[in-house]
């Protein structure tokens, strides 16, 4: 019979998350996980699956579960254990594999998890590959292997190792000139797979690190989003150490967010402005973010004179996109940094790297290349609203906030560029929520925006 999923399982390009017990499940990973061997299998894409989680501590029975279901339909598995995100994506291109399975929830609290499902591409499905999986699940149980023709399981510890070894050798990163800087770094891995993976990266780009969260237990201190509200740990770190930097991410190091000299958090949409001035400075191409990415981004692009397209939230999304028009840079506000060179997912480790050769190529402290762009105010805030009411809450907006351009690609964009500010309403894929994003020259203008939309949604 076919697997039922439970209403309450958030279903998007990003994955089927839920909490903990209450929708997830041993059984249903398992079945997720049969499933989209069986779909990989059927869609001849080859016959091994590579497995990573991030540090949670549901993850090691959501991990044997997706093992035993993988197995179940005959998928050889290889498991990574505890790596980011982006390290599995790397790990099953770079072999072949038929496909990538990840038992991870990102930035969500701790009684979250998912399953992030991905091609042998190394990049995660996209909307009409997602499409046909979700049909495939409705089809009825996947036909198991036979005793003899159950797939292999085995461990795989070096996948971070190589990872860490490819972004050396990238031609954007000057490595004798950044060890030779031995930059000081604060470095808050809020016990994620980062801390497991990162001092690796910094130990070799020759960094001293001052440290915390490291220990990948789960145990998240602080709401694991690095957005600047989270991050005044990392900032007091800053200032007690000297450290002239610090570096967050998310638990499972997608995601990168900065924090200043005197342990200023810059925000998470300078991190991807600051790394394509560094590739810009190299390979001249187009430059990809999306809707809710904030507008110095786009000025970048412009003061390097490419290319700039906004593509619908979601990484994949951001991705295709970027393979349509060729970019060499790209990724989300969200800290979200996409570098094709390496490979075509968020990337918070390449991230750390472009943003160290930010500051040997131009000599100065993190803050002084901040303030060398534009400064904007961006706001997000989410509330909850029947999803069914949305078309009529946007045309409401429209009306109530006429604006020089529109974009309803993804959720409704309002944006008045003559005036520096926009705002982007858009249900969430990872929430059960709808999101508000504003951003203007000031936070109140910013905030007002949000005021308005709020007023003008539930009115």
């Amino acid at each position: 019979m076919p697997l039922v999923l439970p209403s309450s399982l958030m279903v998007s390009v990003s994955g089927f998350r839920g909490r903990v017990g209450d929708p997830l499940t041993p059984e249903l990973m398992a079945g997720l996980a049969a499933g989209f061997g069986s779909f990989l299998g059927a869609e001849g894409s080859g016959d091994t699956v590579f497995l990573g989680r991030d540090s949670r501590t549901s993850g090691t029975i959501f991990e044997a579960a997706a093992a035993a279901g993988l197995a179940s339909v005959g998928m050889d598995v290889v498991r990574l254990g505890i790596v980011p995100t982006p390290t599995l994506l790397m790990a099953a291109r770079d072999a072949g594999a038929a496909g990538a399975l990840g038992v991870t929830a990102s930035h969500n609290p701790a009684e979250w998890n998912a399953l992030k499902f991905a091609g042998g591409d190394g990049m995660f499905l996209d909307g009409p590959r997602m499409q046909r999986f979700q049909s495939s699940l409705r089809e009825g149980d996947p036909v198991r292997a036979a005793w003899n023709e159950l797939g292999r399981i085995h461990d795989d510890d070096g996948a971070i190792d190589r990872h860490v070894a490819q972004i050396l050798e990238l031609p954007f990163v000057d490595l004798d000139a950044i060890r030779e800087r031995r930059f000081h770094v604060a470095l808050d891995c809020v016990h994620g797979a980062g801390g497991i993976a990162v001092p690796r990266l910094l130990e070799a780009l020759g960094c001293r690190v001052s440290a915390m969260g490291m220990e990948a237990n789960g145990h998240f201190p602080r709401d694991p989003e690095p957005t600047a509200a989270n991050l005044s740990g990392l900032g007091a770190l800053v200032r007690e150490s000297g450290a002239e930097l610090g570096f967050a991410v998310d638990p499972d190091v997608d995601r990168l967010s900065l924090v200043d000299e005197t342990g200023r958090p810059l925000g998470e949409d300078l991190t991807l402005a600051l790394c394509a001035v560094t590739v810009l400075k190299r390979e001249s191409g187009p430059v990809v973010t999306n809707l809710s990415t904030s507008r110095v981004v786009e000025d970048v692009a412009r003061d390097a004179g490419v290319a700039f397209t906004l593509a619908p939230v979601g990484e994949i999304n951001v991705s295709r996109a970027m393979q349509a028009v060729g970019a060499v840079i790209g990724g989300e506000g969200n800290g979200g940094v996409i570098l094709p060179a390496l490979h075509g997912t968020r990337d918070a480790l390449v991230g750390m790297a472009l943003i160290l050769q930010h500051l040997v190529g131009r000599e100065t402290s993190l803050g002084e290349a901040a303030a060398a762009w534009p400064e904007y105010r961006i706001v997000k805030e989410k509330a909850a609203f029947p999803r069914e009411r949305l078309d009529e809450g946007y045309a409401a907006l429209r009306r109530a906030l006429p604006a020089t351009r529109v974009d309803t690609t993804d959720g409704l964009r309002l944006d008045w560029p003559e005036e520096g500010r926009w705002l982007h309403v858009r249900p969430s894929g990872t929430e059960p929520v709808v999101r508000f994003i504003a951003e203007a020259r000031d936070e109140d203008g910013a905030r007002e925006l949000i005021r308005a939309a709020r007023e003008a949604l539930e009115g």
